[in-house]
């Protein structure tokens, strides 16, 4: 019986969700260029939990839904202020606070498919609010309440801030959690289809999720970009630090995908949205420090940057916490997991690998008293 290390190009399940095909990705078949420049991220979810965009009272009736929706409970809230805060990581805050979640749902252990759909729109309503709610109480501040009138992303950004945000950081953070949303079947995903296969229940398979999100080789990534970016320190430090890193055979995060032969077609919008943000920050060193590495990367190991890489310097030129990078992403792929989830309860069988043995074979068995 053979193995793949990694299951690398192991086939493990159909979607209809996302799709990589010749380093081109799509969500239900749409090219992911024109949904980063035209798509809402309220549209985009819509699309992976329904398959298809939504016309404009779909669109309208969504985007209600979501917002009324938003607000957490106070014991929530309570939770994240009980933590010691210096110590206790975003994304481990975040998993803990989606699997209390459940606990306030009614509906958590209903397995209808209604139910699954009510608690999709719940969990991703409230996911933004959670994040938020944690980095405001984390620097000393009140939990700010969403605004029903405002976009996803406006929310986000109100609430994690508490004033109304600039329409460039708006089209970022939009463009951010678009970008993100889903892709195929990566880490986290799998782990939330492999959880919800048990017919465990939606909270559960969410929980996983964030757990496999949380290592530094899969959303972890775009922290350890701005860690690097801020040891470099300055411009013409990049390439000797990068030298240094390379001699030491020391892996560059951000750089090359497993699944992108030519490069992640994601990460040129971010990069983008890199060099305005920087430009208008006063902070281009950020922009410029990262393309030189790219460039270097590029031509010396024929590795290009991925989302991740770009993805670092626009949250800090937003003025976000280095360490809220990855539950940024969560908040943006909760719709991806969400969809997997709901299309493997629609069609679910458990899976149940099989394991290559590889240890003694037939030892003789002796009495304890005897070894």
């Amino acid at each position: 019986m053979a193995s793949a290390k990694g299951l690398e190009g192991v086939v493990a399940t159909q979607s209809s969700i996302s799709s990589i095909i010749d380093d081109q990705l799509t969500y239900v078949g749409y090219k992911i260029d024109d949904l980063a420049e035209n798509s809402s991220f309220e549209e985009v979810i819509y699309l992976l939990w329904n398959l298809k965009l939504p016309n404009q009272s779909e669109l309208d009736a969504f985007k209600a839904e979501l917002a009324e929706n938003m607000k957490i409970p106070e014991g929530i809230v309570e939770h994240l202020r009980s933590y010691d805060l210096s110590k206790v990581h975003p994304m481990a805050a975040l998993r803990t606070a989606i699997s209390l979640l459940g606990l306030y749902d009614d509906e958590a252990d209903e397995m209808t498919e209604e139910a699954n759909k009510r608690k999709a729109v719940r969990i991703q309503a409230k996911i933004a609010t959670i994040v938020t709610a944690f980095s405001r109480i984390r620097h000393g501040n009140d939990p700010v309440e969403p605004k029903k009138e405002y976009s996803y992303a406006e929310n986000f950004l109100y609430m994690l801030n508490g004033k109304e945000p600039e329409a460039i950081e708006v089209e970022a953070i939009n463009k951010a959690l678009v970008l993100h949303a889903d892709h195929e079947l990566n880490a986290s995903t799998f782990t939330a289809r492999v959880c919800v296969a048990t017919l465990s229940d939606i909270y559960s398979g969410l929980t996983a999720a964030i757990g496999a999100l949380k290592g530094p080789l899969h959303g972890g990534a775009n922290e350890q970009v701005m860690a690097m970016l801020t040891e470099i320190g300055e411009e013409d430090n990049a390439i000797p630090y990068i030298e240094k890193k390379l001699e030491n055979k020391e892996k560059i995060m951000g750089m090359g995908h497993r699944v992108y032969k030519n490069g992640d077609p994601r990460a040129k919008f971010l990069k983008e949205m890199s060099r305005q943000l920087t430009e208008l920050t006063g902070n281009s060193k950020w922009y410029n420090m990262s393309v030189k590495i790219e460039d270097y990367i590029k031509e010396n190991k024929g590795l290009p940057a991925n989302v991740d890489f770009y993805s670092a310097s626009v949250y800090h030129s937003l003025g976000i916490d280095h360490d809220l990078f990855t539950p940024i992403f969560a908040v943006s792929r909760t719709s991806g997991w969400l969809a997997h989830i709901l299309e493997q309860y629609a069609n679910n069988r458990l899976i149940r690998p099989r394991a290559e043995y590889t240890g003694p074979e037939s030892p003789e068995y002796v009495a304890v008293e005897d070894r």
